[in-house]
């Protein structure tokens, strides 16, 4: 074990012993400077600013966690953690599995959904400081005796024929990696993973270069309340007939197919517009969702969809369309002075827009809610006012 990582252990469980610290930081109304001020007339300086870092990430936490109040968190630990939906969404395909190995298992948040549905669970990381996290985040989930931690290189662990997920190092220094090519274990590692393991998952960036990059594999892209969190390859035993999935949770809904065999009519904006969830635009899959709704597109280069009757699915936000402009500043301004507005939300995908500078412009002063579309119509740029439609449905 390295010094740093030594020192750093050693001070997490300094700060495990000293729950009253963190009690007391959970009650505390001060500014972190009078924080320091204050408890370090009793406590060193460093296990002050680590506790005072925990319970900032633990209040940051909560609407990724169900137990975030008692998990142990360092900073980039938690900015690369699975959520627990998407953590659960994806261990459900490892039931009754024998033995899985988490590698690259971080805080632990994968290993210990996997352990509600796999028999065994070996959590491995090269990192002490990692296990060590693991460790105190199954005791809060209370599985800690369930869940196997250990050091180790994971391109050093015999992966052949056994059950794997896989959370690659996805840093380039203080910056975030986009390209496969620059993940840690590196593609070719990951590639031969697929060859070698009975069936498992990788875990990506929703925005890397994944396409093309695993053959024979499923693709499956994640949402969570609107926004992309992952690209799961699986493969093996573990994948389905399916080459592409888009997945949204918390709703559960899924569509997977192939794209190549889908192709929606393009037609003109009719009396509703749809944005669509972001993990069925990643996934490639908007005109199989079309086919399977009997919905159309309104131009080859958007993913904004239309309908003249109202579709409801947890895979769209549904507008209903109140006025369609030309893309002209003047016009809409004129047409918003004259409305009862108080509010509007500007959305756009492919359409240069600055929707602060351009919302600073317009009259709000009345008590109604629009949202500003800025979209291409059949190759013609336009501004779009719509009102957004409750999605009462979970199908």
């Amino acid at each position: 074990m390295s010094d740093d990582w030594q020192r750093e252990c050693e001070l997490i469980q300094q700060l495990y012993n000293t729950p009253e610290l963190l009690s007391a930081l959970e009650s505390a109304k001060e500014t972190e400077l009078k924080l320091q001020k204050r408890f370090r007339e009793d406590y060193s300086a460093e296990l002050v600013r680590a506790a005072i870092l925990l319970t900032q990430l633990r209040q940051r936490a909560k609407h990724k966690f169900l137990r975030a109040a008692e998990m142990w968190f360092h900073r980039i630990g938690f900015e690369q953690s699975t959520a627990e939906a998407v953590a659960m969404h994806k261990a459900k395909r490892f039931q009754d599995v024998e033995l899985v190995h988490d590698l690259c298992s971080g805080i632990g948040m994968d290993s210990i959904a996997l352990n509600q549905f796999a028999k065994q669970v070996v959590a491995v990381d090269i990192s002490p400081l990692a296990s060590l996290y693991t460790q105190l985040n199954a005791d809060a989930y209370e599985v800690k005796n369930h869940i196997e931690t250990r050091n180790a290189n994971v391109e050093h662990i015999e992966i052949a024929g056994v059950h794997v997920h896989i959370d690659p190092d996805r840093r380039v220094g203080k910056s975030r990696a986009i390209r496969l090519e620059d993940y840690t274990p590196s593609l070719e590692y990951l590639q031969n993973l697929t060859r070698s393991a009975a069936g498992g998952a990788i875990k990506l960036s929703p925005a890397s270069n994944f396409g093309g990059k695993f053959a024979d594999a499923e693709i499956e892209l994640i949402s969570l309340n609107g926004e992309c969190k992952e690209a799961t390859v699986w493969f093996g035993d573990r994948q389905t007939e399916h080459a592409w999935r888009a997945t949204i949770l918390p709703a559960g809904y899924t569509i997977a197919g192939d794209p190549l065999f889908a192709r929606a009519p393009i037609k003109e904006l009719g009396k509703y517009l749809y944005d669509p969830d972001p993990a069925i635009v990643r996934s490639g899959l908007i005109d199989l969702f079309c086919e399977e709704q009997h919905i159309a597109r309104l131009d080859d280069a958007e993913e904004y969809l239309t309908s003249d009757s109202l579709i409801t699915s947890p895979a769209v936000s549904a507008f209903e369309v109140e006025v369609v402009l030309s893309n002209n500043e003047k016009e809409i301004r004129r047409y918003f002075r004259d409305a009862n507005f108080g509010e509007v939300e500007i959305k756009c995908r492919h359409i240069p827009t600055d929707a602060d500078k351009l919302r600073k412009k317009l009259s709000l002063e009345g008590n109604e809610k629009a949202t500003l579309i800025i979209a291409r119509l059949q190759g013609k740029t336009k501004a779009i006012i719509c009102r957004r439609v409750a999605n009462e449905s979970h199908n």
